[in-house]
């Protein structure tokens, strides 16, 4: 079981969920109401599910793949901790996660 943490993009909201383990983040986000679209259903073909991860927590993830570096560098205000939700998959080992939604996001589909 993983605590998530949903910081808002002003910072002033949160949000704390228990997920399962094998869990994706992009849908316990969506499961909860938080605004990540996920316009590709997890096929890394958009970023409209970029979260930025606490930096604590960001070593804790395995290291994201070549091409969600590449959907990463498409998305809006990303951050060097930033990362796809849908390729965020919780285990037992990560206890805890805080991420913050982004202020804005880029459709890479309606382009």
């Amino acid at each position: 079981m993983t605590r998530v943490t949903f910081i808002s993009a002003d910072g002033e909201r949160r949000q704390e969920v228990d997920a399962p383990a094998g869990s994706v983040l992009l849908d316990v986000a969506q499961a909860v109401g938080q605004p990540l679209e996920g316009t590709c259903e997890g096929q890394m073909a958009c970023s409209t599910c970029h979260v930025i991860v606490d930096a604590d927590d960001f070593a804790k993830l395995p290291r994201a793949s070549e091409d969600e570096e590449d959907m990463l560098d498409l998305a809006a205000a990303a951050t060097r901790t930033s990362r796809l939700s849908c390729q965020i998959i919780l285990n037992d080992a990560l206890a805890t996660l805080t991420v913050r939604i982004p202020d804005e996001s880029y459709n890479m589909q309606g382009m």
